[in-house]
C-alpha cells in the first residue's frame, strides 16, 4: 500500500450480507479517495479484541454490526455522549494519535431518514424491540416525538436498561408487554427493530388507517409487516434508508470530509441501484 492509502471495513458475524462495502466504496470514488479501500471481515465477540489490536496505522475506521456494537466499548479510548447514552457503538474511528473513538451513527441516520420522508414531528410513537437498535431508535426519536413512546419488548427486563437513556434524552417511555404489540400500529410512527420474522404476526392485525413505519430490516425485503403496511397506504421506510443515512455520517467521520453529505448520499444510492439492476 502507498503511504497515503487508508483502510476501513465492516465487522460482524454473520457479515456476508452486508452492503456497507458497496456504499463506502461508492463514497470514496465520489470524493476522489482513490487510495482508500473498504472491506468486510467476519469477526465475532470472542475475536474482536485481537482483531482491533492487530491493526496497523493504515486503518482509518471500522463499521460495527451485530453482535459487536456493545462488545467494542471496552476497547475504546473515548466515546461520544450519544453512543454512551445508548450503550452502542457502530463506528470506531482511529484518530491521528492512534486512539480509538466510538460513535453511534444509527441515531442521526434514523432521524435523517425520517426527515427526508417528511417526518419532522409526531405526537406519539411506538418502538418494537429491546436491543441495541431499539436504544438508538429511542434516542433518534427524542427530537421528533412530543409525547410518550410506547415500547414493546419481548423481554420485559430489557426495558429497565433504557431508564438512563430515557432520562438522558428526556423521553417519556410507556413500557407495554409484547402481547399488546398489535396496538403499536395505532401510533402515528412505528419503528420495528426486532429480528427478521418476529413482527410478521402483526401484519395481519393492522388497522385500516396507518401512519409511518420504519422497519430497520433490509434483508429479506419487504418484510410481511412492511408489505401489509404499504397495502394500507402507509409510509414505509426500511433498513436501506437507515443504512444509507448512517453510512454518510460514518464516511464523514472516517475520512474527515465535511459538507459533501448530499453528494455522498447520491453516490451511495446510485451504487445500490446499479447493484440491484445487475
Amino acid at each position: 500500500m502507498t503511504p497515503t492509502a487508508r483502510r476501513a471495513a465492516v465487522l460482524g458475524s454473520p457479515i456476508a450480507h452486508s452492503l456497507s462495502p458497496v456504499l463506502h466504496r461508492a463514497a470514496y470514488a465520489r470524493l476522489g479517495l482513490a487510495d482508500w479501500s473498504y472491506g468486510r471481515r467476519e469477526v465475532d465477540e470472542a475475536g474482536l479484541a485481537a482483531f482491533v489490536e492487530g491493526l496497523d496505522g493504515s486503518w482509518a475506521g471500522l463499521s460495527l454490526t451485530m453482535p459487536l456494537k456493545r462488545a467494542v466499548i471496552p476497547l475504546l479510548d473515548g466515546i461520544s455522549g450519544t453512543a454512551r447514552a445508548v450503550n452502542a457503538v457502530n463506528t470506531l474511528v482511529f484518530e491521528a494519535d492512534g486512539t480509538r473513538h466510538g460513535e453511534n451513527t444509527d441515531v442521526p441516520g434514523l432521524a435523517a431518514a425520517l426527515r427526508e420522508r417528511g417526518v419532522h414531528e409526531v405526537a406519539a410513537a411506538a418502538v418494537l424491540g429491546g436491543g441495541a437498535t431499539a436504544g438508538s431508535s429511542l434516542a433518534a426519536l427524542a427530537g421528533l416525538v412530543r409525547g410518550p413512546i410506547a415500547l414493546y419488548a419481548r423481554t420485559p427486563a430489557k426495558v429497565a436498561e433504557f431508564a438512563a437513556l430515557a432520562e438522558h434524552f428526556k423521553l417519556t417511555l410507556d413500557p407495554r408487554p409484547w402481547s399488546r404489540a398489535g396496538e403499536a400500529a395505532e401510533h402515528e410512527l412505528v419503528v420495528n427493530t426486532t429480528p427478521a420474522g418476529v413482527a410478521d404476526e402483526l401484519a395481519e392485525r393492522l388497522p385500516e388507517q396507518v401512519g409511518t413505519l420504519f422497519d430497520v430490516i433490509y434483508h429479506p425485503w419487504p418484510t410481511p409487516l412492511a408489505a401489509a403496511w404499504e397495502r394500507r397506504g402507509g409510509v414505509v421506510l426500511g433498513g436501506r434508508d437507515l443504512l444509507l443515512h448512517q453510512a454518510v455520517t460514518q464516511v464523514e467521520l472516517m475520512t474527515g470530509v465535511r459538507g459533501r453529505g448530499g453528494e455522498i448520499l447520491e453516490a451511495m444510492r446510485a451504487a445500490l441501484a446499479a447493484r440491484d439492476d445487475a
